[in-house]
């Protein structure tokens, strides 16, 4: 099956401070994405069909041409929107600035055992603040879930109620490497995440998508006997920060930016050949499973 690519998740930066525990990020390494190649594949994006591009990092407000990048999406006729960590004052401010160029922004933050689990620090709180100070149309804050409790899902409902924005949801995602390090089983790991998705039902009224993505996420980790992981099946292409056009940020196949027209056309329309993994699974929702109130992507900074 061939899922026409609509969206490009764009890594700005190889880096990132936050260094999150349980991390997904399929690149890391130093520098930033050279604003010839961005501007090369915006070209390269838009004659595939693209309509807009989603900036994240490492953490795009630390791009030095942050308002340049937010300025060539638009000059390709193209919606672009980002997702961010951003808690300093630096990172406010270059975010605040170039807002009115977003069509959304979305700020990641933990919940209390998430960021325990993570050794995060990046609190519902201070990501409400951070979307306060922009002006842009639309806000989200982005939760990622772990071990809740009615007391803090009724925090959270009253700060986004309080700061008006709406309000995401993603289960932390453990990889086998990542469930051994922390003596979790998988078991033991999916069971947590059904629990969470309970809490999170009761005080957000979640849509069955939620749960269909929870079950996909199963399946991702415990397969049947003799049961093959189905094709990618996103509508969202992933950009690094080098350069390269994959359809899924941890898969084999990829095009360079340089490549000629024709190739990065038909990598781009051409079935994909990776297989779904949970890794990937947790940035690429293709049943929309999140909750009903959000409309941005889905990956975390």
């Amino acid at each position: 099956m061939n899922t026409q690519v609509r969206t490009a998740l764009v890594s700005t930066a190889g880096h990132c401070k936050v260094a999150c525990g349980f991390c997904f990020r399929a690149d890391r390494a130093h520098g930033f994405l050279d604003t010839a190649t961005y501007a090369r594949t915006l070209s390269r994006l838009k004659e595939a069909g693209v309509e807009g591009v989603c900036l994240s990092g490492g953490e795009p407000t630390h791009h030095p041409r942050l308002r340049q990048l937010l300025r060539l999406a638009h000059q390709f006729g193209m919606s672009v929107s980002m997702v961010t960590s951003a808690r300093t004052v630096a990172e406010v401010t270059a975010l605040s600035q170039t807002a009115h160029l977003l069509a959304n922004v979305t700020v990641s933050a933990d919940s209390q055992g998430a960021m325990l689990l993570g050794r995060t620090t990046r609190t519902a709180a201070s990501g409400i603040d951070t979307l306060r100070a922009v002006s842009t149309d639309s806000k989200i804050l982005h939760i990622t879930c772990w071990d809740l409790s009615d007391g803090e899902c009724e925090e959270l409902d009253g700060l986004v109620s309080e700061a008006k924005v709406e309000i995401q949801f993603s289960p932390v995602v453990l990889d086998e490497r990542a469930l051994r390090r922390e003596g979790k089983s998988v078991q033991d790991y999916l069971v947590r995440q059904h629990l969470d998705a309970d809490l999170l039902d009761r005080h957000f009224n979640l849509s069955g998508r939620y749960r269909a993505y929870l079950n996909e996420l199963r399946d991702l980790q415990l397969p049947p006997a003799g049961g093959e992981r189905w094709s990618c099946r996103s509508a969202t292409a992933y950009v690094s920060a080098d350069g390269r056009i994959r359809r899924c940020p941890y898969g084999q196949a990829s095009v360079s930016v340089n490549a000629p027209r024709a190739a990065i056309r038909y990598f781009l329309t051409a079935p994909a050949q990776d297989r779904v993994t949970p890794d990937c699974a947790a940035i690429c929702r293709p049943s929309a499973a999140s909750d009903e109130r959000s409309a941005s992507c889905v990956a975390q900074a």
